[in-house]
């Protein structure tokens, strides 16, 4: 024990001032090295698969802000040089391309090589694109390559994320879950139309790249210091997700069981001819074709079809994209809930939730064009797309009831038809658009737009028939 030497008379009064003076620091040190220490135990008592999904959140929250901001900064962008519009449409169409093509090869990769790693190469890889490449709209091959990069990039980051959540979500969280990391896509795409485009206007357009890199950088450094591979030697709550028969290599002193796991063959026949998975898949392809028909020709309607302005709307035009954000979270909870208290099977769960988001969905979509107001169509839309969402805790979380090992596989086939369905229906409209143009020489009619949101308000019908008749909320792959 140390000794005050003033206590001996060693010392006179001003060494015992500066001998006490060295005591005060020492003393607040020690408080602040000790909560420190308590406040570091405490994030480490809140559950690593909350982290996780708190993570995934803010992943497709930043991917959709990219999204976003590229078609905003473009688009400013191509008009200043005048560049024509179909090259317009070739540079913004690019990206879903890439990520079309890698959608299953994603899921491969994630099964692999796993989703946690996958999941920051990839993000690394949009990020490093977006930060060196030029947004110069006369370098059209420049631009190409890079959209087809970041589509290519992106397009790994669904089917890692959902190899990620079967392995650390339980069964009786995977609704709230899921939905949840979904809706950061919609809440990104609410942030970037309100924000962006007073960056473009202040900063120009090249700034929305450097600040979608940035997004991405601090994303990576949050995922590469807290995520992880769940041990499936002491965590429960993973084995009774399907982590008991692991996806992934674990660390070294774990390779007890998972020897195996490399040499495991993924069932691609069996996927490809299950009706369950082709469930999934074909409302996976109706979601995604109302969801893009929408994000891509309402502003076309409201500046055509209502002859009102964009900028006159305010922060209206966000309305879709935020009630998707709260519908499903809603679906997410109630599904979770349902189940848990064993109100509902899993299945039946599953069923109702998908059914009653489609149909009302259906009916809004069907409804937009009778509406001769501005406020009538943005009602309309957002009940399309808030029910679209809460639908979403029917088929987008099946993926993971029915196969958790192969989530990330069947999740890549399922959003390579989502993705088609966005080529194809804003395709389609734009023919649609054009023969109408034709017939009545202007888009001022909205009996000319009936085509535009009756075929998605169909597709959503016959998508929840589908997956009432062949769903299922068991596990078919073992």
């Amino acid at each position: 024990m140390m000794k005050n030497p003033c206590s001996s008379g060693l010392c006179n009064d001003d060494s015992d001032i500066r001998f006490q003076e060295h005591l005060i620091p020492l003393t607040d040190e020690i408080i602040l090295t000790k909560w420190i220490q308590s406040s570091r135990m405490s994030i480490t008592r809140i559950p690593s698969r909350y982290v996780i999904v708190i993570l995934t959140f803010m992943c497709t929250c930043v991917c959709y802000i990219e999204r976003v901001g590229f078609s905003i900064a473009y688009t400013v962008a191509a008009d200043n040089e005048g560049v024509s519009q179909s090259s317009k449409g070739t540079i913004l169409s690019t990206f879903y391309y890439g990520y079309a093509l890698s959608q299953i090869p994603g899921g491969w990769a994630a099964q692999k090589i796993g989703g946690r790693r996958v999941l920051l190469l990839s993000f690394i890889l949009w990020s490093l694109t977006s930060a060196l490449v030029p947004l110069d709209p006369n370098r059209v091959i420049t631009l190409v390559i890079a959209r087809l990069l970041v589509g290519i990039a992106q397009g790994f980051i669904f089917p890692s994320i959902h190899t990620v959540l079967a392995q650390w979500v339980p069964p009786h969280e995977r609704s709230r879950s899921v939905s949840l990391t979904t809706s950061g896509m919609y809440l990104g795409a609410a942030m970037g139309m309100l924000l962006l485009p007073s960056l473009v206007k202040f900063k120009g357009p090249q700034s929305v790249f450097l600040f979608e890199s940035c997004l991405g950088g601090i994303w990576c450094i949050l995922w590469f210091k807290f995520a992880s591979d769940p041990p499936r030697s002491n965590h429960p709550k993973a084995a009774a997700s399907g982590f008991g028969e692991s996806l992934l290599p674990v660390k070294d002193g774990q390779r007890t069981k998972n020897e195996k796991v490399s040499k495991i063959k993924i069932p691609w026949g069996k996927i490809f001819l299950s009706l369950p998975v082709w469930a999934i898949v074909v409302n996976n392809f109706t979601f995604h074709y109302a969801l893009y028909v929408l994000m891509n020709w309402l502003p076309t309607y409201f500046e055509l079809g209502l002859k009102s302005s964009l900028q006159e709307m305010g922060s209206s035009k966000m309305m879709p994209y935020l009630n998707m954000f709260l519908f499903s979270n809603i679906g997410g909870v109630i599904a979770d809930h349902v189940i848990t208290k064993k109100i509902m099977s899993v299945t039946k769960a599953r069923k109702v939730l998908n059914s009653v988001g489609f149909v009302v969905a259906s009916v809004a979509l069907i409804g937009i064009p009778y509406f001769k107001t501005v406020d009538g169509v943005v009602v309309c839309s957002s009940l399309a797309l808030g029910f679209l969402a809460l639908g979403r805790a029917g088929f987008a979380v099946n993926h993971m009831d029915i196969a958790p090992r192969y989530a990330g596989i069947v999740m890549g086939v399922s959003n390579t038809a989502g993705t088609l369905a966005g080529i194809i229906g804003v395709g389609l409209t734009g023919q649609l658009l054009e023969t109408a143009k034709i017939m009545d020489s202007d888009l001022s009619n909205p009996d000319s737009w009936k085509p535009v949101f009756f075929i998605p308000g169909l597709l959503c019908v016959l998508s929840s028939v589908v997956f009432l008749l062949f769903s299922t909320g068991e596990r078919i792959f073992d």
